[in-house]
C-alpha cells in the first residue's frame, strides 16, 4: 500500500495561504505537485484538476477538499497540501467554506491505487481531531509530520 510519506514532502506543504478562490487554490496546488518533478507540468496539472471539479466537487464537507487526477507519463503519485488562511468557497456539498485542500495526481494506469489513496484520504479528512490539529499548526514542518504520522499509526505502526 503507497503510505502518504511517499507522496507528500514539507516542500510540497504550504501553510496559511492567503488565497481567495477555489481556482487560485488549485493553481498553488498544481505549483506544489509539479515543482521538482521533471515529468510534471503546472499546467498540465492544473487543466486535470480543473477538468476533474467539472465533474462534481472534491469538497469531502466540514472545510476538506482532495483535488485529484489521472496524468498520463507520469512514473509515480505525488501530492500536496495547502491550509489557508480563510476558507474559499469550494462547491463542497455541505456548503463550508474549505481551508485545508489536499491534492493528488497520480499515473494514468493507477486505477486501483487511486481509488485506495483517495479512500486513505478521506479517512484521515473524516477524522475532525486530526482535521483540528492541521488547523492549529503554523509551519509545514508541523503539517508535514501530522500528516505522516496519521498515516503510520493509523495502520499499526
Amino acid at each position: 500500500m503507497i503510505k502518504i510519506a511517499d507522496l507528500i514532502t514539507p516542500e510540497r506543504i504550504v501553510c496559511d495561504a492567503d488565497i481567495s478562490s477555489k481556482k487560485r487554490g488549485l493553481e498553488l496546488l498544481s505549483e506544489l505537485v509539479a515543482q521538482r518533478d521533471a515529468s510534471l507540468q503546472a499546467g498540465v496539472v492544473f487543466n486535470k484538476l480543473i477538468s476533474r471539479e467539472r465533474l462534481g466537487s472534491t469538497g469531502l464537507g466540514h472545510g476538506v477538499a482532495i483535488p485529484h487526477a489521472r496524468i498520463e507519463g507520469i512514473p509515480s503519485a505525488s501530492a500536496a497540501f495547502v491550509k489557508l488562511t480563510d476558507g474559499v468557497d469550494f462547491d463542497a456539498f455541505d456548503q463550508q467554506p474549505v481551508d485545508l485542500l489536499f491534492s493528488l495526481v497520480v499515473p494514468e494506469h493507477f486505477t486501483d491505487e487511486h481509488l485506495q489513496i483517495l479512500a486513505r484520504l478521506a479517512e484521515m479528512f473524516s477524522d475532525t481531531d486530526f482535521c483540528r490539529q492541521l488547523r492549529d499548526c503554523s509551519d509545514a514542518t508541523s503539517l508535514h509530520a501530522l500528516l505522516i504520522h496519521w498515516d503510520t499509526s493509523s495502520q499499526g505502526g
